[in-house]
């Protein structure tokens, strides 16, 4: 039987978000301490009211807290126009009675402290919680087992501008501060959701076959999503990044490919304004602070998302 390890998740719940918080809710090899919201894809308050939802329909009950409106700098810039006004396809899904007051940075930092060496961090939005944390409490750094960042795009494509990912466009000082902070950070790109690593048509038929209210879930408050990528991008299905980075998170051996590399984030106005600069060939000589997936096994990482859907 495997050990089951302590999770912290970071999150801008909308749609994929809800899903990887899905995902490790019902996994049984890790456990979910608490969940701190994020400004991202739509505002702190309404990221919140989605990640309760969540909680709730898988009959838990752990702990959402509200943390950071606001990138570091920039100007606030939510993601609605993908994944619906509410985040959610436009669910508009009821506000559930779960409520936490505390400050989601504090409660990020105490979590993390009381169970040093044994919580892992997971990522899915922009990084100014985590940052305020580290600046906080720089020991985190030391705590915390590992992080997985879902974030940037390795020598590859953006999603935002051509040269960078949302979550770390949002707010690039913040995830300057993270990317060079010492966390032992394993980065997962945006590029590891397109092509066959989406949900095509056959996988929406195997979710509806598993029909259970989980699945439909994923269905409903990812229908945006779907139908802006298809329109936007061409994209053959569901884009899930975030699900995928949790897939890693809860099964290491999703990421079939990785390598340490001197990542830093480009702090630039406009062109290259988050982009995750990743020396893949040591040309800067620096020395390398973040592990970054370079593959996905795409049947394995499908198959934790089915079994958390029974």
């Amino acid at each position: 039987m495997q050990n089951v390890r302590n999770l912290w998740i970071d999150s801008d719940t909308a749609s994929d978000d809800a899903v990887a918080i899905l995902m490790a809710l019902r996994s049984e090899v890790v456990n979910v301490l608490g969940i701190s919201i994020v400004s991202g894809n739509v505002d702190q308050k309404q990221g919140a009211v989605n990640a309760r939802y969540t909680v709730q329909l898988c009959e838990k009950d752990t702990p959402v807290y509200i943390g950071s409106g606001k990138p570091f700098i920039r100007p606030v810039k939510h993601a609605t126009s993908f994944h619906g006004d509410d985040g959610m396809g436009n669910m508009h899904y009821s506000v559930p009675e779960i409520n936490e007051n505390r400050n989601g940075v504090l409660a990020m930092i105490d979590t993390i402290k009381a169970h040093k060496n044994n919580v892992d961090l997971v990522t899915l939005g922009p990084l100014t919680n985590v940052a305020l944390a580290l600046m906080l409490e720089p020991e985190i750094t030391e705590w915390v087992s590992q992080c997985y960042i879902m974030g940037g795009a390795a020598c590859t494509v953006g999603n935002t501008t051509p040269a960078a990912e949302y979550n770390i466009w949002c707010d690039p000082e913040a995830a300057s501060v993270v990317f060079n902070s010492g966390l032992p950070i394993l980065m997962v790109g945006w590029e590891h959701c397109r092509g066959e690593n989406a949900i095509v048509a056959d996988d929406i038929t195997k979710i509806k076959e598993i029909n259970t209210v989980y699945g439909q879930f994923l269905l409903d408050c990812n229908r945006s999503l779907l139908e802006n990528f298809i329109i936007k991008y061409g994209d053959p299905g569901i884009p899930l990044p975030d699900p995928i980075t949790m897939a890693i998170a809860i099964n290491r051996s999703v990421c079939a490919e990785s390598s340490s590399c001197f990542v830093d984030i480009s702090l630039d106005k406009e062109l290259t304004r988050g982009m995750t600069v990743v020396d893949q060939l040591k040309v800067t000589q620096n020395p390398p602070n973040v592990e970054v997936c370079w593959t996905i096994d795409t049947f394995l990482w499908k198959q934790v998302l089915f079994d958390s859907l029974n």
